[in-house]
């Protein structure tokens, strides 16, 4: 079994990205801010990465993001608040709920083409919370994913089975950076 480690590096590979580089991001302060502890493999994929875009498609979301659209605290208490105030918010989610309810969906990403890429907190250990992923034009279909964040993103540049694939399309990958 790959260790999420083992992933990051992986992906740092397959995009060409500085495997020096890493982010000190306070994890205690981000998680009392969100209300919920995070898992392993995305703090270190946030620390290797920071907030930006693999390969043209996906962008990946962290915590005090510079760029608005992609901040992982903010994004959740927006969405959070939206779905409490707007049931037809809540529809769009449906059979599941929003964080911060328990159990709910906690973005971390989505796509160009508006897929959006969640953590299921249906576990109190994060390290165990699947990944759902809805296609922008499919709001009744989930694809469920058990595995890491990194795991995920490194099939959906690479795998072609992968229900998000961009394998078919691309032969390099990048990360661009939004820092």
């Amino acid at each position: 079994m790959e260790t999420p480690e083992t992933w990051i590096e992986k992906l740092a590979a397959i995009a060409g990205w500085e495997t020096t580089r890493a982010r000190t991001i306070n994890w205690p302060s981000v998680e009392s801010r969100l209300g919920t502890p995070l898992p392993t493999d995305y703090k270190l994929l946030a620390e290797r990465f920071g907030s930006g875009e693999f390969t043209e498609y996906l962008w990946f979301s962290t915590p005090d993001s510079p760029s608005p659209h992609h901040d992982l605290i903010e994004d959740a208490k927006w969405l959070g608040d939206q779905a409490l105030v707007d049931p037809g918010i809540s529809e769009l989610y449906r059979p599941y709920l929003v964080f911060p309810t328990a159990g709910g969906l906690l973005k971390w990403g989505d796509s160009v083409q508006a897929d959006q890429f969640y953590w299921l907190t249906e576990s109190a250990d994060p390290d165990e919370w699947p990944i759902l992923a809805q296609a922008h034009d499919d709001v009744d279909g989930w694809e469920r994913f058990d595995g890491s964040t990194s795991e995920f993103i490194y099939r959906i540049l690479t795998d072609p089975q992968q229900p998000f694939s961009i394998a078919m399309f691309f032969d390099t990958h990048a990360f661009e950076s939004f820092e």
